[in-house]
């Protein structure tokens, strides 16, 4: 998720108001490995939690509805719920396995972080606020990430900029929300990351979340 600031609305202020006390859009966006983006949804207020805005998204139907082939995973932080499609780093892990798991689960998500990074070396609109209505606000995020993906295919490298890719990232300053359970959105991924866990994490050097792709 990344929050892209915005004015004070006139209308419903309140709940464009996030966590970090400053008015938003929060974008739920899908990375691939190549920091191409697989999937965006730019219309949620700021104080959306993130996991509202998946059990509500396009993305999340295509998985529970098996069009997405099973072996395929999206990473995404302890603020989500884990799903046997959805995997989740473990909170307090054990030595081993679950640590070895968790190793993987950084490193490989960091796509995200880099993805954004790129997005937003590409398009600086999206680096301060954004003197728009809510409404033209998504307009402007689903535009800039539509261009992004036409550079990646194209191969436009994004502006070199000096400093480092993290101040670009991560608006909510590296917190992380802990996922409590709601609704449908039980944590039922729980005995499957388990049983994947074990069996491509023995060894130090299991690489079994490397194929997913982060939200």
């Amino acid at each position: 998720m990344e929050h892209v600031r915005i004015i004070a609305p006139s209308e419903d202020e309140a709940v464009f108001v996030n966590r970090r006390n400053f008015h938003s859009i929060n974008v739920q966006i899908v990375f691939n490995a190549a920091c191409k983006i697989l999937d965006t949804v730019a219309k949620w207020p700021g104080s959306t939690h993130d996991a509202r805005m998946l059990s509500e998204s396009g993305i999340r139907q295509l998985f529970e509805r098996h069009y997405v082939p099973a072996n395929c995973h999206l990473l995404g932080d302890s603020g989500y719920p884990c799903k046997p499609w959805l995997l989740t780093p473990y909170l307090q892990p054990r030595q081993g396995p679950q640590l070895n798991y968790n190793r993987a689960h950084k490193t490989t998500r960091a796509v995200v972080e880099r993805g954004i990074g790129q997005l937003k070396r590409r398009f600086h609109v999206l680096h301060g606020e954004v003197r728009l209505r809510p409404e033209k606000v998504s307009k402007v995020i689903i535009a800039c990430a539509i261009l992004h993906n036409i550079c990646k295919v194209r191969q436009i490298a994004e502006p070199l900029e000096d400093g480092d890719e993290d101040e670009d990232n991560d608006e909510d300053g590296g917190e992380e929300d802990i996922y409590i359970p709601q609704g449908n959105l039980a944590q039922s991924g729980l005995p499957y990351r388990a049983n994947f866990t074990n069996i491509h994490f023995r060894d130090a050097d299991g690489a079994g979340a490397a194929d997913g792709n982060g939200v």
